[in-house]
């Protein structure tokens, strides 16, 4: 019991001595957590998720032959590939923050990342380790001498900001090259109603390359 007594004895003598540091600390914590709370509300009313980063492939269907036998439209289809928070694709705290600042400033004109361009590349070869990651395996078995194929896709970082989305988050755009650099010119068909927005970010992106190709990065992805 003495020895009891005298670890609760110091306990209250350094809380007595160091009270006001202890309760300013009690305060910032619950303000941190207050104004994290109504960020959390505010980011949920407005569908905004910054701070999270969908990797979206983007195709085309096959066309498929209507009546009269000539090739119908192609159907856009959009997928996710996988979905993390920001901070887990960029590690380091400044680059994760610079990237969900700059998803802030996207416009409808223009969805894709704001960022500085001789920086572009480092934000996008977080995104290309994360993504190729996720298909090692195809890497591997090729290695091997195994049968699989591989195609050589385009990666891009936007927040679409226009049409009817339903949520602004960052996008990793990932489009095979060959079908970003001959995107038809017909407007193909839809799964959903938002994703007419998804096909001008497409088209955006397509004279985008043309301009400004360091917006972009090349990743082999096998299976």
């Amino acid at each position: 019991m003495d020895a009891l007594s005298q670890v609760l004895d110091a306990v209250f003598q350094r809380i007595q001595n160091h009270w006001i540091e202890l309760l300013t600390a009690a305060a910032f914590t619950l303000v941190g957590w207050f104004l994290g709370h109504r960020r959390a509300k505010s980011n949920w009313r407005k569908r905004e998720f910054f701070d999270r980063v969908n990797f979206s492939l983007n195709s085309l269907a096959p066309a498929e032959k209507q009546a009269d036998g000539q090739p119908g439209p192609r159907t856009l289809r959009i997928r996710t590939l996988a979905e993390m928070n920001a901070g887990d694709v960029f590690l380091n705290a400044a680059a994760r923050d610079a990237v969900t600042a700059s998803a802030r400033r996207t416009t409808a004109a223009d969805p894709t990342l704001p960022l500085p361009q001789e920086d572009y590349w480092f934000y996008l070869n977080a995104v290309l380790n994360e993504l190729s990651e996720r298909f090692a395996a195809g890497l591997l078995r090729r290695d091997l001498g195994q049968q699989v194929r591989g195609e050589i896709y385009l990666v891009s970082l936007t927040c679409e900001a226009a049409g009817a989305m339903r949520q602004r988050k960052v996008r990793a755009m990932v489009i095979r090259k060959d079908l970003l650099l001959d995107l038809p010119e017909g407007e193909p068909t839809y799964e959903a109603p938002t994703h007419t927005t998804r096909w001008e970010t497409l088209r955006f992106l397509a004279a985008e390359y043309g301009r400004n190709p360091w917006k972009f990065l090349e990743v082999e992805l096998c299976l």
